[in-house]
C-alpha cells in the first residue's frame, strides 16, 4: 500500500487514546507511550504510511521526555509528523497522563478503535472495551 499516491478506499480519521505512567521517569514515560502506540496500531491494524501525525499531550507533572522522541524511534516512523504539548491544568484531572490525536488513513468500512489504557480507562469507560 502506498498511501502516498492513493488513498481510494480509505477515509481520514482521528484516533483518540491516553495512558497514564507510573512515575515522572523517562523508563516510566517509555513504557507508557509504547504501550499506547501498539494498542493504536494493533487496534486499527495500522501501518506507518497509513499515520499522518499524532500529538502528545502531557500533564504538567510528566517532564522527564518528550514522548514524541519515543515515538520517533519507531521503525517506519520518520515520515510521521510528532509533536508535543502540554495538556491544560485542570484541578482534579488524572495524574501523569499521556494524551493522543492521531490523524489517520483507515480503509472506509473499518472502524475506528481509540485505545485507553491503565488508569486512563476511567476517561473514557466507554472506550476502554477489552480486545
Amino acid at each position: 500500500m502506498n498511501m502516498a499516491t492513493s488513498t481510494e478506499g480509505f477515509r481520514l480519521r482521528g484516533l483518540r487514546g491516553a495512558a497514564t505512567c507510573s512515575e515522572n521517569s523517562e523508563e516510566a514515560i517509555k513504557t507508557a507511550v509504547t504501550e499506547l502506540l501498539k494498542e493504536l496500531t494493533d487496534r486499527n491494524k495500522l501501518l506507518p504510511e497509513q499515520i499522518i501525525s499524532i500529538t502528545f499531550s502531557v500533564t504538567q507533572d510528566l517532564n522527564a521526555c518528550f514522548p514524541a522522541s519515543i515515538a520517533r524511534k519507531q521503525k517506519g516512523w520518520d515520515e510521521i509528523a510528532l509533536i508535543d504539548c502540554q495538556q491544560m491544568a485542570v484541578p482534579g484531572d488524572l495524574t501523569r497522563c499521556i494524551r493522543i490525536l492521531a490523524y489517520v488513513w483507515l480503509p472506509n468500512q473499518q472502524p475506528p478503535q481509540h485505545p485507553y489504557i491503565g488508569n486512563a480507562k476511567i476517561l473514557r469507560p466507554d472506550r476502554s472495551r477489552t480486545y
